[in-house]
């Protein structure tokens, strides 16, 4: 990583930081209670989201949590990369699941970011489980699993094989929109927290909640529609709540100050 690149970054958004540092330092006294700390994809703000680089600076930023969003290649293997095709974030075109993991290997995923991360490989699954796995959690986003048949086995298999399936074994936390593929999960893994992911404000009704609280442990919804009584039912149900995607002073400033359990941001705060 480029030290300049960090610092320089770090400078720039000062104000946003400002916010996180105002709120620990709150929390420190006793006034705040404890907000865990989430790296959307990796540190992504400054550097190229869902890759081991930016992965790497959020642990040394010391983010409670890193996220990463997880699909399968054509020949049946677990990679990190959010959107369901290689367009946005490599130089490559197409499909992931139309392409093998050899093919998405080849792959430039950081020179979009910038020309020091030239060359950034896209990572597999395990090779995250295996890299970060006591030095952060890790918040795991099945990315459109109705695309891929039989994914949350795969998952929950790779999970097991890593001994990351038991109650001793904390911080790693499963989620997607997808509550089918939730209800799965939890099955399939009872011992591992899920959450569902939700834009949609009819998503926070009561009713929807109670049954989400039947099968899931955290509700994790944008921060646009996150409100007092939201927090407050979610919190009656005994499920936690993480919101997304900070990425302004005001949006963190705003979740704070609503008492989530959690925020997910681009803008990880380094903490000494």
């Amino acid at each position: 990583m480029n030290r300049k690149f960090v610092i320089g970054t770090g400078v720039a958004i000062s104000l946003l930081l400002s916010t996180f540092n105002q709120a620990f330092a709150e929390e420190s006294k006793g006034e705040r209670k404890r907000v865990e700390t989430v790296a959307h994809r990796g540190a992504s703000a400054y550097a190229p989201e869902n890759t081991i680089a930016s992965f790497d600076l959020a642990v040394d930023m010391k983010a409670d949590y890193i996220e990463i969003d997880v699909q399968r290649s054509k020949d049946g293997e677990l990679v990190v990369i959010h959107d369901t095709t290689v367009d946005r974030t490599t130089d490559g075109t197409g499909k992931v699941r139309d392409l093998t993991l050899e093919q998405l290997k080849s792959l430039d995923a950081g020179s979009w970011k910038g020309e020091q991360f030239a060359g950034e490989p896209l990572p597999t699954f395990e090779e995250v489980l295996n890299r970060y796995h006591g030095k952060a959690g890790i918040l795991i986003e099945l990315k459109s699993p109705e695309l891929y048949l039989g994914i949350e086995e795969q998952v929950a298999a790779t999970l097991k094989d890593h001994h990351l399936d038991k109650p001793h074994n904390e911080k790693i936390i499963l989620q997607s929109f997808n509550f089918d593929s939730m209800k799965k999960m939890d099955k399939l893994l009872p011992h591992v927290p899920v959450g569902v992911l939700a834009a949609n404000r009819s998503l926070t009704s009561k009713k929807t909640l109670q049954e989400i609280s039947t099968y899931a442990e955290w509700f994790n919804p944008s921060y646009g529609i996150v409100t007092e009584e939201v927090v407050k039912n979610v919190h009656s149900l005994d499920l936690q709540i993480g919101s997304w995607t900070v990425r302004s002073h005001e949006s963190a400033d705003f979740l704070f100050d609503m008492n989530v359990d959690a925020i997910i941001t681009d803008y990880v705060v380094p903490r000494n």
